[in-house]
């Protein structure tokens, strides 16, 4: 696989969603056997089991994706600027925070962005051991406790639902609710308050648990990515503040404020 060459959406979903269960099994084996805990001059916290999920996945998608630029929360530092089209996001330990708790709301997260767009993607909650996938559909598969791999012909397909008509449930950040998104929430048709670590809370969006999911905080384009990617797939979208779509492959990696939907037809007010 190459830049010239379009991926097809649902093989590639299914490959990250391999390779996430590969890096969460790792992280799993540092879990249980104890991590150490070091902090970024952001003051954001990285762990050995960061380490060792983010080198199994550069090394498998250096094998298995060859010819696509891979940008990784712990190798962006040493990476320019990407330009091209289609490039690959990665947070090998989305949740660091939630994880040094002790929290099971961690995920690995893996996306293919093209054309500024997240149009393959995959989560996985090793904890959980809940993977969902997305390319032109969604899935939900749920390993069981002596699975290394997943087993793909057990793929559950997920959609988004309308919401109820008393109102939104949103979902928002266990440990990140800002006063901004409270703001938001305050004046908006929500009803129904929800808490979720790291990406699941898209994945909570997609599957139909929830209506909407306002971040109004500091993001980066690895936290999103594979979630954005997965939840579109289930037709659901994440647009800016001003209703437009939110795109990727920005220099900073930086996010700006946004707001993840479920059904499509939902208003902003």
């Amino acid at each position: 696989m190459n830049e010239g060459n379009p991926p097809d959406p649902d093989l590639l979903a299914r490959r990250f969603g391999l390779i996430a269960v590969h890096a969460g099994n790792a992280i799993m084996k540092v879990r249980a056997g104890g991590h150490s805990t070091q902090y970024k001059s952001d003051g954001s916290p990285v762990t050995t089991a960061d380490l060792a999920a983010d080198e199994i996945i550069r090394s498998a998608l250096g094998q298995h994706v060859a010819g696509i630029t891979a940008v990784t929360e712990e190798s962006c530092a040493d990476l320019p600027a990407v330009h091209a089209g289609r490039f690959i996001l990665v947070d090998p330990l989305d949740g660091t925070r939630e994880f040094v708790k002790g929290s099971d709301e961690f995920t690995v997260n893996i996306a293919l962005i093209d054309g500024g767009k997240p149009v393959a993607g995959a989560v996985y909650a090793p904890a959980l051991r809940r993977l969902y996938i997305g390319g032109t559909t969604a899935h939900r598969l749920d390993l069981a406790s002596g699975d290394v791999d997943p087993d793909f012909g057990k793929l559950r397909s997920i959609a988004v639902k309308p919401p109820p008509p008393a109102g939104w449930r949103a979902v928002v950040s266990r440990s990140h609710l800002d006063a901004e998104t409270r703001n938001w929430i305050d004046q908006h048709r929500v009803v129904e308050l929800r808490h979720a670590g790291s990406s699941l809370k898209f994945c909570t969006v997609a599957e139909g648990e929830a209506d909407v999911y306002p971040r109004l905080g500091a993001t980066m384009e690895w936290d999103t990515a594979a979630g954005h990617a997965v939840l579109l797939a289930a037709g659901g979208r994440v647009s800016g503040l001003d209703g437009q779509p939110m795109l990727y492959g920005k220099p900073d990696y930086r996010n700006e404020h946004f707001v993840a939907w479920g059904m499509a037809n939902q208003t902003t007010t």
